[in-house]
């Protein structure tokens, strides 16, 4: 993936050019179709998402709890927390995200603790619990 592409994520905002290049090497791109599920809860969490363009819903228990949109982060709960995923979300419109594996988020988060901070921060803002 382009490291130009990261500038705008909110998640990677602090970084350097040097350092976005850095978390393009870990990351990939994928699209969703209206409808598909991104996450699902009560399955193991794999990887995280950042939505880069479209809409998502938040569902626990089948309640919408939350809309997501363009700059969102989606799985980092299951991801560094709890190891499953904690609600399911559905793209509501064509969904275009940056995608990030266990391993490769690992290891950006050991080369540049500011990711792991900012999405730890995230977790406890979703969470009330830190992670």
């Amino acid at each position: 993936m382009d490291a130009s592409q990261l500038e705008s994520v909110p998640l990677f905002a602090d970084l350097s050019r040097r350092d976005l290049k850095a978390v393009a090497q870990h990351a990939d791109e994928v699209e969703l179709a209206n409808g598909a599920k991104i996450v699902e809860q009560g399955r193991l969490a794999y990887e995280l998402f950042v939505i880069q363009s479209g809409n998502a819903d938040v569902l626990i228990d089948g309640e919408v709890i939350a809309q997501l949109g363009p700059g969102d982060v989606v799985g980092e709960i299951g991801v560094l927390k709890t190891y499953m995923r904690t609600a399911t979300v559905v793209a509501t419109t064509p969904v275009k995200a940056i995608v990030m594996f266990g391993p490769e988020l690992t290891a950006l988060t050991d080369s540049l603790p500011g990711v792991l901070t900012e999405l730890e921060r995230l977790i406890t803002e979703r969470t009330g619990e830190s992670a």
